[in-house]
């Protein structure tokens, strides 16, 4: 399973990173229909913090800016669907209990890990900034301002549930 592909489902909604229900079905290859039919058949392992259903309103604006996701009958899911944060996933993969879901949990543990170590990185690079400004008693502003530039587009993007872009 490829780290980038998901890392490019992990969205940022109500301000944590999650994956939608229908993606991790597409990981786990199973149904959609049957994942939700094993969450709720176990939902007590399943709290606020570990998966929460989108709202309408919630679902709405991420169809409007996913290109990839269509609106029209037949082309999106007929009920909301579930979000669920790293914890859940964790959770789901004990549930499916299946060897391709403890697989997938493990390559989807890894790619949270490593969109943890990325943000800690460019606050690294800031510290460090900062540091030389101090020890050289001048500003490095061009370089502050291209870092603050970074932070301020990721944020912005994971907060409108956008997706960074790979590639060419």
């Amino acid at each position: 399973m490829e780290q980038e592909l998901i890392k490019n489902s992990i969205l940022d909604i109500r301000g944590k990173r999650v994956i939608l229900d229908y993606e991790l079905a597409k990981l786990y290859e199973v149904e959609t229909k049957a994942l939700k039919q094993a969450v709720r058949r176990n939902i007590d392992r399943f709290p606020e913090d570990f998966m929460f259903q989108l709202t309408k309103e919630e679902w709405k604006l991420l169809r409007t800016q996913s290109v990839t996701l269509e609106i029209g009958k037949g082309h999106y899911p007929k009920y909301l669907p579930f979000a669920f944060t790293e914890q859940g996933v964790a959770m789901l993969s004990a549930v499916l209990n299946s060897q391709r879901a403890i697989q997938a949990s493990i390559q989807i543990m890894r790619a949270f890990v490593l969109m943890r170590q990325w943000a800690l990185e460019y606050h690294d690079l800031q510290e460090k900034l900062t540091d030389l400004e101090k020890r050289f008693g001048q500003k490095f502003t061009d370089i502050e301002q291209v870092l603050n530039y970074l932070i301020q587009k990721d944020q912005k993007q994971m907060q409108q549930g956008g997706r960074k872009k790979i590639g060419f």
